[in-house]
């Protein structure tokens, strides 16, 4: 078994209403001579040994060597480089608390909470601490302004007792991250939660710097109120690393420590991608060919809407993370496409028949896990066979679920509708890192092919500035 993603486009050349190889293999050249741009160029233009033009900027392409830095700073300094730094400040957290809250919003959370659904047990906050290996459970807050939903985890961590925790199940630490500090919704969500942590560690200021870690920019709000609060350790949202595109950043690795996710191996599994990506022809090059799939197949096809189908209820949040990462850097002047996560089986029976029957206007790009993290779990026989399921009661959920993505997938092709096949050997930090660096790489491919830049966001600047404006702020 290789230790690499597979994907498999064939279920995307359909005659009339899909693709043929020919088209591409047309687009090989030109795939070929961008990812080199992306490989070379851009790493030369963010060291400073070329100029940035006006069409690059912004230059948020940080994050594609960003895996291979931090590894190797790790290796010339196992105490004080980032990577150290970060194991050592979550290690000490998880000694002393048993819950964590992480605030942040879009990119600042996303990826975070991507990573506890794929590599956490799926209901690790249920566990014991002994379970959890002494980990703490963790939660999100900071990405809405929902009233209800934080004050019920306001409640949860016991702040209307108004009481200092006196052991390790009351006490909580909180992670802030925000590059600038500015937004809206995690700033209000710091501001109460900080007040919260005050009260839980019975105005000891000492206690509440250490149990409190920002993820921030070198300059802005938050770290001038983490350098106030005198934060032992502010940890770098990295300069030409763009919010969406930092869960490998410090973004992504704090909360991921603070679970018990192996870090190293989430970054070695992205390396080898960056090498896959660096070094593969387009014809065998994964990156390459899931964006001239899908690019093609809406600009020929009308594929406008681009359904990441996940096999998997581990790989939901992944999901809403690439649909951020699409919409957010190809949603722009009156491009890209529409992205769409759904679940299965589950979504089979309330989103399937649309995407069948419905306008030919999508593509479902499957994400399909080989090898499950428990043994398989058989049906099982009854005495009584009602239920009509003793023929197949030695049948595993494995089987079946393979019988569903055959079956969908030929029920699909039979009605002339494209599908890709992406093949992810195991749900661990390795496969994980090679994943999300897989979708960023593609997804700034593409966004050269179509001419744009697919960094920054302007929409949702809007978007703060009317915010602030009907709040009756400057």
């Amino acid at each position: 078994m290789s230790d690499l993603l597979r994907f498999d486009p064939s279920g995307a050349f359909l005659p009339q209403t899909g693709l043929e190889p020919g088209q591409v293999d047309a687009l090989a050249q030109r795939l070929e001579a961008i990812r080199d741009d992306i490989c070379f160029t851009d790493v030369k233009m963010l060291a400073g040994e070329l100029p940035i033009p006006s069409d690059k900027q912004p230059l948020d392409a940080g994050f594609y060597l960003l895996p291979e830095r931090l590894l190797s700073e790790y290796e010339a300094d196992r105490s004080g480089s980032e990577l150290a730094r970060i194991l050592a400040v979550t290690k000490r957290l998880m000694s002393e608390v048993d819950r964590v809250v992480v605030l942040g919003i879009g990119g600042s959370f996303m990826g975070a909470r991507a990573l506890m659904d794929s590599c956490c047990q799926p209901y690790f906050n249920e566990l014991t601490r002994g379970e959890r290996g002494s980990r703490p459970r963790i939660y999100f807050e900071g990405n809405n302004v929902d009233n209800d939903a934080s004050q019920g985890l306001l409640h949860l961590l016991g702040v209307h007792r108004q009481q200092a925790a006196t052991n390790v199940d009351d006490a909580w630490g909180l992670v802030v991250i925000s590059k600038s500090g500015g937004t809206m919704e995690t700033a209000a969500a710091f501001r109460q939660y900080l007040a919260a942590l005050q009260v839980s560690c019975g105005g000891n200021e000492q206690l509440v710097r250490d149990r409190l870690i920002p993820v921030t920019g070198d300059s802005g709000k938050l770290h001038s109120l983490a350098t106030q609060l005198g934060c032992p350790e502010i940890f770098p949202v990295p300069d030409g690393v763009g919010g969406r595109f930092s869960v490998l950043s410090a973004v992504g690795l704090v909360p991921a420590a603070l679970m018990g996710i192996n870090v190293m191996k989430l970054l070695e599994g992205a390396r080898s991608m960056n090498e896959h990506f660096r070094t593969s022809a387009a014809a065998s090059n994964i990156v390459l060919q899931f964006t001239a799939v899908n690019h093609l197949l809406e600009t020929h096809r009308g594929a406008v809407i681009r359904i990441l189908s996940v096999w998997s209820k581990a790989l939901e949040t992944a999901g809403l993370w690439y649909d951020q990462l699409l919409a957010e850097s190809l949603g722009k002047d009156l491009q890209g496409a529409m992205p769409l996560t759904m679940v299965n089986t589950r979504d089979l029976h309330s989103r399937h028949q649309q995407h069948q029957e419905g306008r030919r206007d999508k593509v479902v790009n499957n994400v399909i896990v080989e090898n499950y993290r428990f043994d398989p779990l058989p049906i099982g026989s009854r005495n009584s066979d009602v239920d009509a399921l003793n023929d197949i009661s030695h049948k595993t959920l494995p089987e079946v679920m393979s019988a569903a993505i055959q079956g969908t997938n030929q029920a699909l092709r039979e009605d002339g509708r494209p599908t890709t096949d992406l093949f992810v050997p195991k749900v661990d930090e390795f496969h994980m890192g090679q994943f999300f660096q897989m979708l960023m790489l593609a997804t700034v491919v593409e966004g050269r092919l179509m001419g744009i830049n697919p960094y920054g966001q302007p929409g949702v600047e809007a978007y703060k500035k009317n915010m602030n404006r009907l709040l009756g702020r400057k």
